[in-house]
């Protein structure tokens, strides 16, 4: 039973890591190519690289500073700090799955991106690696926090990094096989899905971090999971059924 619990929450644990970086890691890409594409593959990759770099001297420097935290307090710390984001995440793909707001699409960003690049004056490869570094490093600070906080929490560190690891793998490869394909990738439902296990672990590791004794343990992620995916559906079909009385009341 306990083992059972236990595969239970290592697969939230990975499904929540891979989706979350997968979706962090395909806007950065979506960047990165209207870099190369519009001005300069060099000054794109520079940038990336440099980002990388100064991630990493954050991980070095910040990362083991998490493992001298009492459990209880990281806990109730990222368990907060997961509601945060994970009910911004779900609000928003919330809005966009009932027509609210428009989806994300990634081919805007790369016209965009791209436009305006084409009529930047001056040094041109400046402002390429600029834009490239700016991308992958927030995009990628994001990463490094999902990674540390659910992988620092649960005790699954190895696990977490390693899946980023795999993410970051498969979207390198396809960003390289179809670089301007990328309105393909179902970026609302994994925003979706990613929101619901944020708040599912946060509201689980807030739990505990309030000495809260869940049913059954970690097996109560998946019922969390579920709970939120129930709540989130009713509210899609709550704002399609009535958008002008819900759209007033929300703002």
């Amino acid at each position: 039973m306990i083992a059972t619990a236990t595969t239970g929450s290592n697969l939230v644990l990975v499904v929540a890591v891979f989706l979350a970086c997968v979706v962090e890691m395909v806007e950065a890409l979506t960047i990165v190519v209207a870099v190369g594409k519009t001005r300069s593959w060099r000054s794109a990759l520079e940038g990336v690289a440099v980002a990388i770099a100064a991630l990493t001297l954050l991980v070095a420097i910040f990362g083991p500073a998490l493992a001298t935290i009492p459990l209880g307090s990281l806990r109730l710390i990222i368990g907060g700090i997961l509601l945060i984001f994970g009910l911004q995440w779900l609000r928003k793909a919330i809005l966009r799955s009932a027509g609210y707001i428009a989806k994300h699409d990634e081919d805007v960003i790369f016209a965009n991106t791209a436009a305006q690049l084409s009529n930047a004056a001056g040094n041109r490869d400046r402002v390429a690696f600029i834009v490239s570094f700016k991308g992958v490093f927030l995009e990628g600070l994001e990463v490094v926090v999902t990674v540390l906080t659910l992988g620092a929490s649960s005790h699954q560190l190895g696990l977490a990094s390693a899946t980023a690891g795999v993410a970051l793998v498969l979207v390198a490869a396809v960003g390289a096989i179809v670089a301007r394909q990328l309105s393909n990738v179902p970026e609302n439902a994994m925003k979706m899905t990613v929101g619901i296990m944020l708040v599912s672990y946060g509201t689980f590791w807030s739990g505990e971090g309030l000495k809260l004794a869940w049913p059954g343990n970690n097996a109560m992620l998946p019922i969390l999971v579920g709970i939120y995916a129930l709540v989130s559906w009713f509210v899609i079909a709550l704002l399609k059924h009535d958008p002008v009385e819900v759209h007033e009341a929300s703002l």
